[in-house]
């Protein structure tokens, strides 16, 4: 098994081999990029001519339609598919699921494993195909905990402001109401049942004045109070524009990469790419995409402005992965397994060697330590941390550290991250630090506060709170619906706006809150920091370990959204890192 990767592409043979001897099999990944690729390798392998389609939510939806209704009929023997089948389907014909690649969550892959013979009292089927050898860890361990019936659920979910903005505003379109009325019945609701009346009342107040900053302008006045004490739309025409714009999904944008000019303009497009990549960068920081190293100037509208920066170190060299992050539940259970030795028996004996090696050149971590090693490499100094929180957590983890390490003039150069680890480099040595306060949780406060005021994360959240409180409006009767352009175009000016008047606006509360729990995670890390206090295991080392290798071999491979496929890096490169990790 690979020591690294995420395609799978070294079982491919097998899972045809087990395509070709089942009757129907749905075969799921967890991303598009995944998907396009198996559905390829299988076509590649495919000398039977077997009939394999392929089903994931970029694909129209008459293609979809197509393969769905072949399904049905029973003229296919596999689709390779994301989680746009997790859901739906009743097709008795599918006897095997294969999940390629690690589930990233129990409570998933049971859901996965039930479209399997969907039919009372017969046991569904389901093969694992791990792409790596920590997946293998991560799939044994989903592997138990579904056998015990141990599945992770969702956290409970606090009801989002923006959210009962656009519920008020579609209570008042349906016949006016009585404000404490409303409040006691949204108070009913799960979600809402902490819902404080200040709150309610500014959600109200927005809806009918837009908020303080705002209420000078007409057109934000949505719904006003009667004579009879009672709410209503302002008229018909508001209650249109309201049903138009109903909805609380919103896509990412693409963003247009562009070489500055030197008016600060856009210039020669380079590529696209998705908003999540550039808004953990600030301006000046470099990153890799299209295969080149480039400094961002600045983001205006939907363009990314950059300049070449070939000679300098990218700080952000890698770009993708799961877009399903490592349940809480399934990463402790991985870390439980990673330390028992005895529960190593039920691994093939290459994975058992590969965590022989890891304890013998450095060390294996209890259950509620983090590993953290030092070594260096080349002309660079490595730190290497193992919390197992998965990637969203580990990118906003690294982006904090590096701030911090500046400021103690540690002169950190990039990092990089993945469900399992992530990587620091700098030109000092990384092994003499207190990483006790390193890793203090006042991380989460000021610091963090800092990162998310100069990143663009903020005006991202604050473009989705404002298009689901129906402050800005996608669609207009009897007009085209607004380009992604123009609707960054007015959130940007409505955000700079609030953010200079009225601080405290609702929706800039909706973004901080949505950027907390969505985009960056900070639940999961701030009880991470927690468990780890005073729990580090520092393993100083002369050269990188077993573990390292998955994240070094990280760097310098892009699998930035909006391209097909990846750069692979060498072979040779993959053999001399674990030459070096069993030195």
């Amino acid at each position: 098994m690979p020591w690294a990767g995420h395609t799978a592409q070294h079982a491919m043979q097998e899972v045809y081999d087990v395509i070709k001897t089942s009757k129907t099999a749905l075969v799921f990944v967890n991303t598009r990029f995944q998907a396009e690729f198996a559905f390829q390798e299988l076509w590649r392998l495919n000398e039977d001519s077997l009939p394999i389609a392929l089903h994931h939510g970029s694909l129209a939806a008459e293609q979809r339609r197509k393969v769905e209704a072949a399904m049905a009929r029973g003229e296919l023997r596999a689709v390779v598919c994301t989680s746009t089948l997790d859901l739906g389907i009743d097709w008795g014909d599918v006897d095997l699921v294969i999940q390629l690649a690690s589930p990233k969550g129990a409570s998933r892959m049971v859901q996965r494993i039930g479209r399997a013979n969907h039919r009372l009292d017969e046991p569904s089927r389901a093969l694992f195909v791990p792409a790596n050898r920590f997946e293998m860890l991560e799939c044994q361990a989903a592997r138990e905990a579904i056998a015990e019936n141990k599945l992770d659920g969702d956290p409970p979910r606090v009801g989002a402001l923006d959210v009962l903005a656009q519920h008020v505003m579609g209570c008042a379109c349906s016949e006016p109401f009585d404000l404490l009325a409303l409040f006691d019945e949204v108070r009913s609701a799960g979600p809402y049942r902490d819902l404080i009346w200040e709150d309610f009342e500014q959600v109200v107040d927005f809806v009918s004045t837009g908020g303080y900053a705002l209420k000078t302008y007409d057109k934000f006045r949505r719904i006003v109070k009667g004579q009879d004490g009672l709410w209503r739309v302002r008229n018909a025409e508001t209650a249109q524009r309201h049903r138009l714009n109903v909805g609380a999904i919103v896509s990412p944008a693409m963003l247009s990469v562009r070489i500055a000019t030197r008016r600060g303009g856009g210039g020669r497009k380079v590529g696209e790419i998705e908003e999540g990549m550039i808004e953990m960068l600030e301006p000046g920081e470099t990153f890799v995409f299209a295969g080149q190293v480039w400094r961002l100037v600045g983001v205006t509208n939907l363009d990314v402005l950059v300049q070449p920066a070939p000679s300098a170190d990218p700080k952000m060299p890698s770009w993708g992965g799961s877009k399903f992050a490592l349940s809480t539940y399934l990463a402790k259970r991985v870390r439980q397994l990673m330390y028992d030795q005895a529960h190593w028996q039920v691994l093939p004996t290459d994975v058992r060697e590969w965590l022989e090696a890891q304890r013998d050149r450095s060390l294996i971590p209890e259950e509620d330590e983090m590993l953290l090693e030092t070594f260096p490499r080349g002309r660079r100094n490595f730190m290497v941390c193992y919390p197992f929180e998965g990637r969203l957590a580990h990118t906003t983890l690294a982006m904090l550290l590096t701030r911090r390490l500046e400021r103690i003039g540690a002169a950190p150069l990039g990092f990089v991250c993945n469900d399992y680890a992530l990587a620091v480099w700098a030109l000092t040595p990384l092994d003499g630090l207190d990483f006790g306060s390193l890793f203090d949780e006042d991380m989460l406060g000021d610091d963090l506060e800092a990162w998310l005021a100069e990143s663009f994360m903020m005006k991202r959240a604050f473009k989705g709170a404002a298009i689901i409180a129906g402050l800005i409006e996608r669609r207009f009767p009897g007009q085209q619906q607004k380009t992604g352009r123009q609707i960054t175009f007015s959130t940007d000016l409505i955000y700079d706006t609030l953010r200079r008047h009225q601080p405290d606006h609702l929706l800039l509360r909706c973004a901080r809150d949505d950027a907390a729990s969505g985009l960056i995670d900070v639940a999961r890390l701030g009880q991470m920091l927690a468990r780890i206090k005073g729990r580090i295991r520092h393993s100083p080392l002369e050269h990188l370990s077993p573990f390292s290798v998955q994240i070094l071999l990280e760097i310098g491979k892009e699998r930035s959204p909006g391209h097909t496929g990846e750069t692979m890096i060498l072979r040779e490169a993959a053999d001399d890192l674990i030459a070096e990790a069993l030195q």
